[in-house]
């Protein structure tokens, strides 16, 4: 039932930004943006956690994911490091997860050829 659950709940989360990009004006990046900042407020109101415990890699996957892993990270590093942890927190958190992105896409551009669409 556990990947059920987090087969619907990403799912959904995806079906909200599929709507937002066919029924408002709003750009992907805009929407990308949207999804950060909706993870770091579900997070900082304490509602990401429920729904993580419920779909557990349905919640965490997504680009809201992200962002409450953002949140995460500054919250345990302010409680550990002090205010300077409001500045390295998040990115400390999630360095693993951008290096693998960056150095995934570097992989991918040395296989695949740009072009203009």
């Amino acid at each position: 039932m556990q990947f059920l659950y987090a087969f619907i709940t990403g799912g959904l989360i995806c079906v909200i930004g599929q709507l937002l990009i066919d029924k408002t004006s709003l750009t992907p990046a805009r929407i990308l943006t949207g999804f950060v900042v909706a993870g770091v407020i579900l997070s900082a109101l304490g509602l990401y956690q429920p729904l993580f415990d419920f779909a557990q890699e349905g919640a965490a996957v997504p680009i809201s994911g992200f962002g409450n892993l953002m949140a995460q990270g500054v919250r345990d590093a302010l409680r550990e490091e002090g205010a300077l942890g409001i500045l390295t927190g998040g990115l400390k958190i999630a360095s693993a997860g951008v290096a693998a992105a960056i150095f995934f896409s570097f992989c991918a551009s040395l296989v695949a050829k740009s072009r203009d669409k």
